[in-house]
This record gives structure tokens, sequence and C-alpha cells, in this order.
């Protein structure tokens, strides 16, 4: 069998080695669908994670900041991994291994845990930036690439992302990827990992994917999260605006990656927004 730590780079393992020297790799966590590999390591009798980047990857350096910079709420209550090394120009971070299995059927004492600690993230304002202008450029780019999304939709997206505004929003800490997949339970206890896509947004973007997938099937979930969040901030003049950009991420990551069951829900999402939220008759402002 091929040794995991021959996916890193050279100078990463000179680094692991510096750090952990001896560690052993006991499981490979990494996906395979995008260049981060994720490995579990016993180093002097404890049980850490590695997170190695590939050479185009930039979601170590977020997790980075994340660590370093929003995760105390989480990290001091044990609900979130810590940090132990890392290096943003290696591409390479350290954290402690958290027990537990991914959320794979999720229940209301879940999501309402899951809404409780994001609340404790989104606490912390990080005033106002032009979130709204750099979103709406990147769907544009996205629409530029190859995707399947039909002429006549494209044309309308485009539109739409032409006439939005680009006022500064308030932003907050936001996990970026807030979903099941990246919730963990032991002991009937919720904990979060994987802030690779962790940065300064509007706190309803954490909502999104949520939206268009346990929400969307068991209203009961909703509930349960929105009662541990103790708010709502798909209130903000946002929300539908974002719940189309994410629609038009999903469409285009999933094209790109090959995921086809991720592409189709991508075009769901956007048709069914498309519908609710944007008839010619309704205003996007």
């Amino acid at each position: 069998m091929p040794d995991p730590l021959g996916k890193l780079a050279p100078a990463q393992r000179v680094l692991l080695d510096t750090w952990l020297p001896g560690a052993t790799v006991i499981k490979d966590h990494s996906w395979g669908i995008v260049e981060t590999t994720v490995l579990e390591l016993v180093h002097d009798g404890r049980r850490l994670i590695l997170k190695a980047g590939g050479a185009t990857d930039h979601h170590i350096a977020r997790e980075l900041r994340a660590h370093r910079e929003w995760l105390t709420p989480w990290t001091d209550r044990g609900r979130a991994p810590s940090l132990v090394h890392g290096d943003a120009e290696a591409k390479l971070l350290v954290t402690t291994y958290l027990p537990g299995e991914l959320v794979t059927a999720p229940s209301p004492g879940v999501f309402r845990q899951a809404g409780e600690l994001l609340a404790l993230l989104h606490s912390r304002p990080c005033g106002a930036d032009d979130y709204e202008r750099r979103e709406n450029a990147k769907c544009l780019t996205l629409l530029d690439g190859p995707h399947r999304v039909d002429p006549a939709t494209e044309r309308r997206l485009r539109t739409l992302l032409a006439g939005w505004p680009a006022a500064a929003e308030p932003v907050v800490p936001t996990h970026g990827d807030w979903q099941p997949r990246n919730w963990l339970v032991h002991e009937g206890v919720v904990s979060i990992i994987d802030f690779g896509r962790a940065a300064l947004r509007p706190a309803y973007t954490d909502l999104s994917r949520l939206q268009a997938q346990d929400f969307r099937d068991d209203p009961t979930l909703e509930k349960a999260f929105f009662e541990g969040y103790g708010s709502d901030p798909r209130t903000a003049a946002g929300w539908q605006r974002g719940r189309l950009r994410e629609a038009i991420g999903t469409v285009c990551w999933a094209f790109a990656h090959g995921e086809e069951a991720f592409e189709a829900q991508g075009h769901r999402m956007i048709a069914e927004s498309l519908a609710e939220n944007f008839s010619p008759d309704v205003s996007t402002g």
C-alpha cells in the first residue's frame, strides 16, 4: 500500500518531520475530489489531524486564519479542534483530533446544537465590506467558464447579477460549508470540523446549504435549528441574492469536478430561486 505521507510535497514532509518526528498515519480521511490531503496521525501517543494543501490550494490559509482569529468560542468548549502547528506558506496544518462520527442521520437535537454553535461564531461582528460586489463578480466569472446552465437561464442570471446592489454589508466570521457533513457527534454532543471555507461574510450565507438541503427536506430540522440559533438572519436584504449566487457556485463547481448529483442539485437550486424570488415583477434591490 502506498505511503499516505507520499501525497505531501517534499517541503511539507520536511516540516512535518520537524513538528512531529516519527508520527504514524493511522487513517487517510482525504476525499479525493479536491487536492487537500487529510490524515489522522499518532505522535507520542496523541491523536492528531494533518491537513496539507496542493499547489493551487487556498483553503489551508483560510483554515489557519479561522483557528487563529475566530474559533475560540468553540475551542474553549471543546467543540472544535485546536491548532497545534500551522504554516500558511507551506500549506500545512496540524490540529487536535476530535472523537465522533459525521452526522448521517440528522435529528432536531443535532440541529438545535448546530444552531447554538453557529450563533456563537456569528456573535462577533467584524465591520462591513464589499462582499456583494466581490460575489457578483465571482459569479459572472464562473458563468464565463464551463458549465451546463442553459443559455436562456444564463442570460437571465447575468442580467440579475449586473443589476444587483454592491453596497458594503455587515460581516461576521462564517464557516462557509455549514452542513451535517462537517458536524461530528460524540456521546450526544455536536462539534464542528473543516474550516477551509471560513471567511468574513454576512451571517445569512452560512444557511444557504441547509436551506437547499436539510431545511427543504424536513421543516422540523429548520425549526430546531433556529430555536438554537435564537434569531433568523435570512431576513437580511441580501439573503435571496445569496441563495442564487450559492446555486451558481454549486452548479459550476460540481460540473468542473464531475459531481453529477451535486450539479443536479445546483440546477434545481437555480430554478427554484428564480421561480420563488426573481420573477420579473419581484424587486431585486
